[in-house]
């Protein structure tokens, strides 16, 4: 990846007392760095539909009105696509029957793991599961929000990485200069924009030879509050599993100030 949990991890490290939540569901990996995957805190679930057959007239009603393509009706039949249900209920209030109520289907799991004052909540969403947006509105409602709060975004622009930003004080993008990191960053900026967070940039692997970038943060007038330099010593740490804040005491410092400049308001 770009460097998101890296990152993400620092910050977290450095606080002390925070809660850090990873909402990369799909792919979460900040457990990988405390020692384990933690304690079960829930099973998620989301509802999805259940047809009464000896109620239903197969009109088709339900199918119609599904904008998500979950409910089909093939002559005396209807077949609901779990996993392409989303649980928003509009199918049970045209009903003209009264046929249609709604059943749990788990997606996945929320865990907790605590470490001297740093609190993570972690999202797993379970293998084959395609909706990552429900599970992360439930995980960021189970973390606390009484502090330090500090959000591991899953990658892109999609309805994932919206649901995690939205409602937050500060959104830092990570990127990397390179054509591909570019690219991501203009999209990321577009959608940050939209959503109207502050935000401000790392530059991860930082190195010579790709002056674009820096003309376009220049251009578009965007903050970079730090650049993590493409070191070899900090890959060999990250391959063994530990990040370069709690074995390099000059990277702590940075991170602290980081810290410092992000929470001056009380960031969550």
């Amino acid at each position: 990846g770009t460097g998101k949990t890296t990152v993400a991890l620092g910050l977290a490290i450095v606080a002390g007392e925070a809660t850090l939540v990873d909402c990369d569901v799909e792919e979460p990996d900040d457990h990988l760095f405390l020692g384990g995957k933690g304690d079960l805190v829930e099973e998620v679930t989301i509802p999805v539909a259940r047809v009464d057959e000896d109620k239903c007239t197969h009109c088709g009603e339900c199918a119609r009105a599904c904008v998500f393509g979950a409910i089909a009706v093939v002559k005396d039949q209807v077949i609901v696509v779990d996993d392409m249900c989303h649980g928003c209920g509009v199918c049970g209030l045209v009903c003209p029957e009264d046929a249609i109520h709604e059943e749990r289907r788990r997606i996945g799991e929320v865990t907790l793991q605590e470490r001297n004052g740093l609190h993570l909540y972690t999202g797993f969403l379970d293998i084959g599961q395609p909706l990552a947006t429900p599970l992360i509105t439930r995980l960021k409602t189970l973390a606390p929000d009484n502090g330090l709060q500090i959000l591991d975004s899953p990658p892109g622009t999609a309805c994932p990485v919206v649901e995690t930003i939205k409602n937050t004080d500060h959104c830092l993008l990570v990127t990397e200069p390179t054509p591909f990191g570019l690219f991501d960053l203009t999209m990321a900026v577009d959608m940050i924009r939209e959503l109207g967070v502050p935000f401000s940039v790392v530059v991860n692997r930082d190195r010579e030879g790709y002056e674009e970038l820096d003309r376009y943060l220049e251009k578009e007038g965007v903050p970079v509050h730090m650049r993590i330099p493409d070191s070899m010593e900090i890959a060999k740490l990250y391959s063994r599993g530990l990040h370069f804040v709690e074995a390099m005491p000059e990277w702590r410092e940075r991170f602290s100030r980081l810290l410092d400049e992000l929470t001056g308001g009380g960031a969550r």
